[in-house]
């Protein structure tokens, strides 16, 4: 039988029913502040906590439920004896029900105020009561998910709230717990901080129809803080997103923000497997369907402009699974909608996170984000690549960044003609690229050469310039062949391993 019940919310979504239904059963109800003033104004009979504390609140309302008339009431085990006395004996009355939810320090942290201001958003004594609650969920019903409400009136209504429910809720607070002190460990540690305690702080975005696999459930988090790019996306059309899609999604996009000029990425199993720049975006894809017109099928397109009408028309000549751009003219976003499968996405913001991580079984790896293209583009060659080369060559390395190693890419003309990655060796790569290539000009590497044979590759396909990180003990190996054959090398000092 529940006596008594706590409330207080800084989310009053639904409060007023609850309240009602409890008032309606005889339960007393005590309240803080805000909460309180709400509540009264609504006519609901209600104490303020001063009054059960016989303390008044102080330091701003730092302190007001911090206080064992209320911890006392709460955290007392009413099959313990003693506890029973105990509190009987300092006239501490029981709290059957704690509804408390947290001020908003997922929102305001993102704000544009002071880190002071920020701060004082750090709620305390809301997480007290809640952990104290759902420390003793047993005795006493710990709501902190405005939609456990319906529920818990429901049962009340025909009984008590049952254990199996109860054990939900206090699961429920350390959960948001969890994630809560998590964000406020980032803030206050810095987001390429090594802590020596991974806290992470994410949120359900959405169920999943599966994973990678049918028979693999999965679900889509998001970030409480920041802003990434994936956080904030808009699905203008199409069916829902898998987990795949939004895999692919995250690497088409984070290809196209490399770029200011129009460009477009066609991704398949989350590998770019064509790329081109270009005067304008239908121009950019055209050139990227030639790329590669097999794998494109069934694929993720990326754009980093505005998709106009006439790229519109172009797109739906294929079967896509996804496309992602800032924006959609009204008659292009009308073409596409034409395909009622066709998942279309609005990216509003540019990649932001600083950290990656990978979850490996009994661990989880965190690295920095790959976010530096060349350290110095060097000449090692004694002939030196023409400016139309140069161009095609960090374009080149560009793309190469988001191919699995080992991974090659040639490109003619702002255009990745051939791409190879994910080969447990270079030369395989390389052969797959040049091959595929046909007319190639450079060829842009994300390791260095072990040996020479790669150039003697390129050789044979009237490859002109190579872009490589460089640093191999044979590196000199290669350096020669090239200067045999008349092909030109840059070393860029940076490595751009994606495995």
């Amino acid at each position: 039988m529940i006596k008594r019940a706590l409330i207080s919310v800084f989310d009053k979504t639904n409060v007023l029913k609850l309240a009602e239904f409890l008032n309606d059963k005889g339960v007393e109800i005590i309240s803080t502040g805000g909460t309180y003033k709400y509540l009264k104004e609504n006519n609901i009979p209600v104490i303020e906590v001063a009054e059960v504390t016989g303390f008044e609140e102080m330091l701003d309302g730092r302190v007001k439920t911090l206080h064992p008339f209320i911890h006392g009431g709460i955290l007392a085990q009413r099959s313990v004896p003693e506890h029973m006395e105990a509190i009987k004996n300092k006239g501490i009355e029981q709290i059957d029900m704690v509804v408390v939810n947290l001020y908003p320090f997922f929102d305001m942290v993102q704000k544009d105020i002071s880190f002071e201001e920020k701060v004082e958003f750090i709620d305390i004594g809301g997480p007290t009561m809640l952990r104290a609650a759902a420390k003793n969920f047993q005795d006493v019903i710990v709501l902190t998910d405005v939609k456990d409400y319906d529920s818990v009136i429901e049962q009340l209504e025909t009984g008590e709230v049952s254990f199996e429910s109860k054990k939900l809720f206090a699961g429920k607070v350390f959960n948001l717990m969890s994630a809560y002190d998590g964000a406020i460990s980032n803030f206050l540690l810095g987001e390429n901080s090594y802590p020596e305690y991974l806290a992470v702080s994410y949120k359900k975005s959405m169920d999943l129809r599966y994973g990678e696999n049918p028979h693999q459930s999965a679900a889509y988090y998001v970030e409480t803080v920041g802003t990434g790019a994936l956080k904030d996306f808009q699905q203008l059309n199409g069916k829902e997103l898998s987990y795949n899609n939004i895999k692919d999604l995250d690497i088409a996009w984070k290809v196209v923000c490399e770029f200011t000029d129009p460009v477009c990425c066609a991704l398949k199993h989350n590998s770019p497997c064509g790329a081109a720049i270009a005067e304008n975006i239908c121009e950019a894809y055209k050139k990227t369907y030639d790329c590669d017109p097999i794998s494109i099928f069934g694929g993720i397109v990326g754009f980093n402009q505005k998709v106009d009408v006439a790229t519109a028309e172009e797109l739906i000549k294929t079967f896509l699974e996804v496309v992602v751009a800032p924006d959609y003219d009204e008659a292009a976003l009308k073409v596409l909608q034409g395909k009622k499968n066709l998942r279309v996405i609005k990216a509003f913001n540019k990649p932001e996170n600083k950290n990656e991580m990978v979850k490996v079984d009994g661990g989880i790896l965190v690295q920095g984000n790959d976010n530096k293209l060349i350290e110095e583009m060097k000449v090692v060659t004694e002939k030196s690549p023409s400016e139309k080369e140069k161009e095609d060559l960090i374009f080149g390395m560009k793309i190469v960044k988001y191919v699995k190693s080992n991974a090659i890419v040639v490109v003619k003309d702002g255009m990745a003609k051939g791409i190879g990655g994910g080969q447990v060796n270079r030369i395989w790569a390389a052969i797959g690229a040049l091959d595929r290539a046909q007319d190639g000009v450079v060829i842009a590497s994300d390791a260095f050469f072990p040996f020479g044979d790669i150039v003697d590759e390129a050789a044979k396909h009237n490859i002109k310039a190579i872009i490589q990180p460089g640093g191999s003990v044979r590196d000199q190996e290669s350096v020669d062949n090239c200067n045999k054959y008349g092909i030109s090398m840059i070393f860029t000092g940076i490595r751009h391993f994606k495995h």
